[in-house]
């Protein structure tokens, strides 16, 4: 994926390399590297067209908040593919549908909009780091409606406008490999189909071989 180049005193990854964070690394002797990261293509602050196709891709994501005490909490969010909208090259919208009313994301929001969205892809092996801030919009029926993903039958309560800061792709290493049920549904109909044929094709040639009889 694209990134853009920062200068190190304002480096994108300074959002999350704090100098606690940048303490420990060179105790432990990460840190050159992510200086020199950090003076070359660092983590983008915009959205490019490669991580646009990953977001549509996506049915299901983690939104990660924290009050004003600085309790963090996760919020699964899931929906057919496209739930998880890109407005422009910095922000990022999703329909909140109506779940367990508990409100804990709203309530964070109001408190700390600092917000972080974790996005991976097991078939692939990919996962995505989103920092940023977050708002919740209740009162623009025309911006829900517009984030309704077609025939998805749940209920909107709101939505949650997420402003990107930094974006950041992991490795891959430790991720284990999975599949959708319905992909692995779709792979095993086309080898079905593709068995039946080759079948079809055997029986065939059987049956035009009977019909000559045997050589003489």
């Amino acid at each position: 994926m694209a990134t853009q180049s920062l200068p190190s005193a304002v480096a994108a990854s300074d959002i999350a390399f704090t100098a606690s964070v940048k303490a420990i690394q060179a105790r432990k002797g990460s840190r050159e590297a992510y200086a020199r990261m950090e003076r070359g293509d660092g983590w983008s602050q915009t959205i490019d067209a490669e991580l646009e196709a990953f977001i549509a891709a996506q049915t299901s994501v983690f939104l990660a908040t924290a009050n004003a005490a600085g309790q963090p909490y996760i919020q699964h969010r899931g929906g057919p593919a496209g739930f998880l909208r890109v407005l422009d090259e910095r922000t990022i919208a999703f329909a909140d549908f109506r779940g367990n009313r508990q409100f804990i994301t709203s309530g964070n929001l109001g408190e700390n909009g600092r917000a972080f969205l974790f996005l991976i892809d097991y078939a692939q092996r990919r996962r995505i780091k989103i920092w940023g801030t977050a708002r919740v919009v209740e009162d623009d029926a025309e911006l829900v409606a517009s984030l309704l993903p077609a025939g998805y039958k749940a209920r909107a309560e709101q939505a949650i406008v997420l402003t990107v800061e930094a974006w950041d792709e992991n490795c891959h290493q430790h991720i284990p490999q999975r599949f959708e049920a319905a992909d692995v549904e779709r792979a095993l109909a086309q080898r079905d189909a593709a068995i039946a044929e080759r079948d079809a094709r055997i029986a065939a040639l059987e049956a035009e071989l009977g019909q000559r009889g045997p050589p003489v």
